[in-house]
């Protein structure tokens, strides 16, 4: 049930109690604890721009179509501490919640995935602290993504601090399920009705089903490039003039 304006602001009025400090100093801290996050994301989508151009210089095609980013609204960041039975304080929010910063990647193919995935992962100043592979496992509604939890180092005026991001990874077809997903059934309780939580199911198995034949087509037409290279490149070597050589 959606929280009433009295509600919301009770929780938020939580969240910047406290016995020590001002309201004004705990609002100060959450102000600052936000902008590192952003910076925290800012530090990953660079990473990820670079190894589009670096992987398009490449291949000659962009394994990533898109980069979106967003730091948790206060309220949603409320909300989860209260499900978790956290207390709801700005020092609780760093220290049990991964997904305050958070990046969604929208890839081409399957398999661009998880090479990016692998990339970011082998870069020396990330740790990847979870992955959960919603892919080769879909969640039982049938999402499909491939999320990790990596931390990375963020230098400040007052030294380093390491920060979580959660990334999510998703193909076009993964991505286009999952927001007219959520837009369909956010706050109607309707939705959930078993034949249409088996209808959407079945469209996220149909899309599956699409990203695995658009990988099977670029894979076959890249062999075929491949092969007629190697024709070409005989054929050239068959040409050339051959040059003779007489011993008096």
């Amino acid at each position: 049930m959606a929280e009433t304006k009295e509600e919301k602001d009770d929780l938020l009025r939580e969240l910047l109690s406290g016995e020590e400090g001002t309201a004004f100093d705990r609002m100060n801290q959450f102000m600052e604890l936000m902008m590192r996050y952003n910076s925290a994301i800012r530090e990953v989508r660079t990473k990820f721009e670079v190894l589009n151009e670096e992987l398009s210089y490449k291949t000659s095609r962009n394994p990533i179509e898109s980069i979106t980013s967003r730091v948790k609204k206060p309220f949603s960041i409320v909300q989860k501490l209260r499900r978790m039975g956290k207390p709801l304080t700005v020092a609780s929010i760093s220290e049990s919640l991964n997904d305050v910063a958070g990046i969604r990647v929208v890839c081409s193919f399957i398999d661009d995935i998880y090479k990016v995935a692998e990339m970011l992962a082998m870069q020396d100043d990330i740790t990847v602290v979870a992955v959960k592979d919603y892919i080769r496992k879909p969640k039982p509604n049938g999402y499909r993504s491939y999320h990790m939890i990596v931390e990375i180092p963020v230098f400040f005026s007052e030294g380093k601090q390491i920060m979580r991001v959660e990334i999510q990874l998703r193909t076009v077809a993964m991505d286009f399920w999952a927001s007219l997903e959520h837009q369909i059934k956010y706050k109607k309780e309707s939705a959930d009705r078993p034949e249409i939580v088996s209808e959407l199911k079945s469209c996220a198995e149909t899309i599956a089903a699409t990203d695995a034949r658009m990988l099977g087509i670029r894979k076959r037409i890249e062999n075929l490039e491949k092969e007629s290279e190697e024709e070409n490149a005989k054929g050239q070597v068959l040409s050339s003039p051959v040059q003779r050589y007489v011993i008096e």
